[in-house]
């Protein structure tokens, strides 16, 4: 018999300000935090084609090649969670595939992230859930054990706690520590609409360059040195 330890849920994040994470890139929101807060090497399962997705981290770490308390989590996820798996960065076995992925639908999960490997990809590419991995292997996971759940994580090189803003897209995910996620969406709002206004300006040819050169203590032009 294995143990799970539980600690206390995170905060849940006021729903709009959800809805205001979806409007925005991970790029833009991790440019807004001092371009940190990603989950190194986390991309989507290829072959799904997701929007945008955002929601409060259900944080989960088990030990590498095992998904027992992966289930248990599911089991209490709550409506609109974001299944945050700290699997050790393993790829020597997948901790999620197809069943999961379905099952997890049904509790209303909004994303899965794992920082190891998940199995079925054509299946978890087409079903509802959004599933972001480190990698894709066909060999079984155990069901063993040990594991935590709502405790922090490590994910790709960032700590998840529960109840922070997790927002995955093509680029990938962005994690927004609970306390600061209001700052960063209102700095990453502004960001949107500076790039919104250089897209314009490149379309009518007036997108001014001149910092490029400013940047530079120098440029030589070659041959001209050697005269």
């Amino acid at each position: 018999m294995s143990t799970c330890r539980r600690h206390p849920r995170g905060p849940r994040p006021d729903p709009a300000l959800i809805e205001r994470c979806r409007a925005l890139p991970t790029s833009i929101l991790s440019d807004s935090m001092e371009r940190t807060g990603g989950i190194r090497g986390v991309h989507r399962v290829p072959g799904g084609d997701w929007p945008r997705v955002a929601g409060p981290a259900l944080t989960v770490r088990t030990r590498a090649g095992d998904n027992l308390v992966i289930h248990r989590a599911l089991d209490l996820a709550e409506p609109g969670d974001v299944l945050v798996v700290d699997g050790a960065g393993s790829l020597e076995r997948a901790v999620l595939g197809e069943i999961m992925g379905r099952y997890a639908a049904t509790r209303g999960v909004a994303a899965v992230v794992v920082d190891g490997a998940v199995r079925d990809a054509e299946g978890l590419a087409a079903g509802p859930v959004p599933v972001f991995a480190l990698g894709i292997n066909h060999l079984g996971p155990y069901k063993e054990g040990p594991g935590e759940l709502h405790g922090p994580v490590q994910a790709g090189g960032t700590v998840v706690r529960s109840g922070d803003v997790v927002v995955g897209d093509a680029d990938g995910v962005v994690v927004l520590p609970h306390e600061r996620a209001v700052e960063v969406v209102g700095r990453g709002e502004e960001r949107l609409r500076a790039e919104e206004e250089q897209f314009a300006a490149i379309a009518a040819g007036t997108l001014d360059r001149s910092w490029v050169l400013a940047a530079l203590a120098e440029e030589l032009v070659a041959g001209e040195d050697a005269r």
